[in-house]
């Protein structure tokens, strides 16, 4: 007998994409299901939109984050097992039945999926969003966590865990879920079949205020979680040194300049490449997965422009850090 699984999905101002992501919810071929959608306080007419489709409608009372929207999801659902997505994301027809599958016989583990590599709206910085966030997750089967755009949970698990952290980060909380999971000696297991359609809607300016916005909170919480150098999803540690490669590039070139000794220059193919060979998996999926002329673009975008974000959000992380006394 197949169990009832419950879609948790909060939603804040989500008008532009909830409808989508509802169709695809009621377009899934497993056999039982529900969903539950829980508004944090919308201004903007997606109250509306949910009300067109059969969901159980969660209506909060003061606008408190997506941490409380999701805790208030679970405490409404009926299903067995929870599976929390967010507002953007499409499921494909066959995500369900993939989520109860690999959660069978799973109640000391929480199970995740990811992006699809080509997004909803497939432009050149969603895209490569797509596959950086695709290629970042799926790298191990046990990764170091999982994330509330594809988590697959039982019930029970979660309610015994006490859910998310209300007091915490604007983002992140999964991450804080599954660290504090794992440390009680419960399983973080990746299934990358198990795959959601993600809408981004990036513009270079959106895909840079994402990557500084996420490079701030995550150094923020890492400092204080004492795992900087972790592997750690999209926090990878090709990143991590494409970010500092960017960096002992920049001040080769400017030292080499100030002080006339121009045959410093000569160390920055080395570096260059030392960054490219050691994130050459992630280039290798910007290639198969679009071809040669947007690979080329994906990988000078990733070493040379990206990079100034992701670096400026982790200083600005540092500052919060050093600001609050350590405390996230």
């Amino acid at each position: 007998m197949e169990k009832r699984i419950s879609i948790v999905i909060p939603n804040y101002n989500g008008a532009a994409t909830i409808g989508k992501s509802l169709e695809a919810a009621f377009s899934s071929t497993y056999p039982d299901f529900e969903v539950v959608v829980v508004d944090d306080c919308s201004t903007d007419g997606s109250i509306e939109i949910i009300k067109k489709f059969p969901c159980t409608f969660v209506d909060l009372d003061t606008h408190s984050g997506a941490s409380r929207a999701r805790n208030a999801g679970a405490r409404h659902a009926g299903g067995n097992i929870l599976f929390f997505i967010d507002a953007d994301c499409i499921l494909q027809n066959n995500t369900l039945s993939l989520a109860a599958k690999a959660i069978s016989g799973g109640e000391d583990k929480v199970v995740g999926g990811t992006y699809t590599a080509i997004p909803y709206d497939d432009t050149f910085f969603s895209t490569f969003q797509s596959i950086f966030i695709h290629y970042s997750e799926t790298k191990k089967l046990e990764p170091d966590y999982i994330a509330t755009h594809a988590m697959v949970i039982d019930r029970a698990l979660f309610n015994q865990s006490g859910g998310f952290s209300e007091y915490f980060l604007p983002i992140l909380e999964d991450v804080e879920f599954s660290h504090r999971l794992r440390r009680s000696g419960y399983s973080l297991v990746m299934c990358p079949d198990i795959l959601v359609q993600h809408i981004f809607n990036f513009t270079f300016a959106k895909s840079l205020r994402n990557a500084f916005r996420k490079s701030m909170f995550w150094t923020e919480y890492s400092l204080a979680n004492r795992d900087v150098f972790t592997d750690s999803g999209t926090a990878s540690r090709e990143l991590k040194v494409n970010v500092a490669s960017f960096f002992a590039c920049g001040i080769l070139i400017v030292f080499s300049l100030i002080s006339s000794q121009l045959m410093l220059l000569v160390f920055l193919p080395f570096v260059i490449a030392l960054n490219l060979f050691l994130s050459r998996g992630l280039i290798m999926d910007f290639y198969e997965t679009k071809g040669s002329s947007f690979g080329i673009g994906a990988t000078l975008y990733y070493i040379a422009v990206y990079p100034l974000a992701v670096g400026a959000g982790a200083l600005a992380g540092m500052w919060r850090y050093l600001r609050s006394g350590g405390k996230v």
